[in-house]
């Protein structure tokens, strides 16, 4: 018997080893497969209703994505833009009544590119971006793809999570805006401003242009990076399908690290895209100024993500703003006066480098943004703002100011019932 164990003891050895591997297999396995469901049924954090925004015209234009896509984009110059109060008006808009072959508007201080959330459209731009409007920057909007009007691409489904379909529409739509500047002869400078999904593509698309000498700010409402997300997802969700509570309870870290890289690699070969890390890319924007805000309430991303980001940004300059009582794609509703300030004394300030006397950002917001903006680095406090905001008075704090109509809860009896987290 002793020498049976002695002559088969390493085979013996290679087959304990190989059952400990299979069930290793298993169980990652087992994990991938309930994961990718979190990939391909997280919805869309869409809590307004876009029927409650004013909808304002501009010039429809068809442009592709870096992979050839055909997409459908909006330009709205600052002066030109007006409400359209009926579908005449507005295509007589659309085909040129005072455009004149132009794009820009004479006066233009830049133009800003507007990246809408997961399950919205273009059209959404009015919420968050009509004071620059007013401020005098010209507005691109457009569709991605497979939202809206925008073409669709075989194969491919758009989810929440940023992929490198959603950056190729922005870095096309860069390359729209920039070919249209030299046909026009025009320098003018550009930023981004990308909500949720739309502000990940907005970051990481930064990142692949480097030194573009014409793209000057970036700033996000919303913003995340998936791979950290997804494994924050995976240690919400993971009771449901890990029977012994000991086992998920006291996983190392690396362990969720090594499940979070396998659940990318098998959602990239499942759905046909990649997932790349804005955690990752914000590292390599060095040449943009950018500006992070966030919800405090935001039970669906929450506010450590735009934290990380912003500690982990080497551009200089950075400012994060973390807007309390505001939930997901809700600061704009939460302080709608001091958003419109903060978001034009931004773009004013590294688009059009705007003086304290040029600013045309309102009183009694103009001296304490123009201070914030002249640093190279800030957290932005809502309690700066508090003798501002009982000046400004509680009767003007309406979804999106004066692009949208109703206040917060009107929209959300429209919208149907905030979904709460089960975190």
């Amino acid at each position: 018997m002793l020498d049976m164990i002695g002559d088969y003891w390493l085979l013996g050895l290679a087959v304990l080893v190989a059952l400990a591997a299979f069930g290793i297999v298993a169980m990652l396995s087992k994990y991938v497969r309930l994961m990718l469901n979190i990939v391909r049924d997280t919805p869309a954090f869409l809590l307004i209703n876009p029927a409650h925004c004013e909808r304002i015209e501009g010039r429809k234009i068809n442009f592709r994505a870096f992979d050839g896509t055909l997409l459908q984009g909006m330009y709205v110059r600052a002066d030109l833009a007006t409400p359209s109060v009926s579908e005449e008006i507005g295509s007589q808009y659309v085909e040129g009544v005072g455009w004149h072959g132009r794009y820009f508007s004479p006066g233009s201080r830049g133009v800003i590119i507007y990246c809408h959330e997961y399950g919205s459209d273009m059209h959404s731009w009015s919420r968050y971006c009509r004071a620059l409007l007013k401020a005098g920057f010209d507005i691109f909007t457009f569709d991605f793809r497979s939202h809206g009007e925008s073409g669709s691409l075989s194969g491919y489904e758009p989810r929440f999570w940023c992929t490198d379909k959603e950056v190729s529409d922005c870095l096309g739509a860069l390359a729209f805006v920039q070919s249209q500047m030299e046909v026009e002869k025009r320098e003018l400078p550009i930023g981004f401003l990308g909500v949720s999904r739309g502000g990940c593509a907005a970051l990481i698309t930064a990142a692949e242009v480097g030194k573009n000498s014409f793209l000057k700010a970036v700033l996000t409402d919303g913003a995340f990076s998936t791979d950290t997300l997804l494994e924050l997802f995976m240690k919400r969700w993971v009771h449901i399908f890990a029977r012994v509570r000991i086992v998920y309870e006291n996983h190392h870290r690396s362990f969720w690290h090594f499940l979070r890289w396998l659940l990318l690699k098998f959602a990239r070969i499942r759905f046909h895209c990649r997932f790349p890390s804005v955690r990752k890319n914000i590292r390599r924007i060095k040449n943009q100024a950018v500006f992070f805000i966030h919800g405090e309430r935001d039970s669906y991303i929450p506010q450590e993500q735009a934290q990380g980001l912003y500690e982990l940004s080497s551009s200089s300059p950075r400012h994060l703003w973390i807007v309390p009582d505001a939930k997901h794609n809700q600061s704009v509703a939460a302080d709608a006066e001091l958003y419109r300030a903060l978001t034009v004394g931004f773009f004013e300030r590294y688009l059009a480098s705007s003086s304290r006397e040029t600013t045309t950002v309102e009183e009694p917001y103009r001296e304490k943004v123009n201070s914030l903006f002249d640093r190279e680095e800030s957290l932005i406090s809502s309690t700066l703002f508090e003798e501002a905001q009982e000046y400004v008075g509680e009767g003007n704090r309406i979804l999106g100011g004066e692009a949208c109509q109703g206040s917060a809860e009107e929209v959300r009896a429209v919208s149907g019932p905030v979904p709460q987290s089960t975190a």
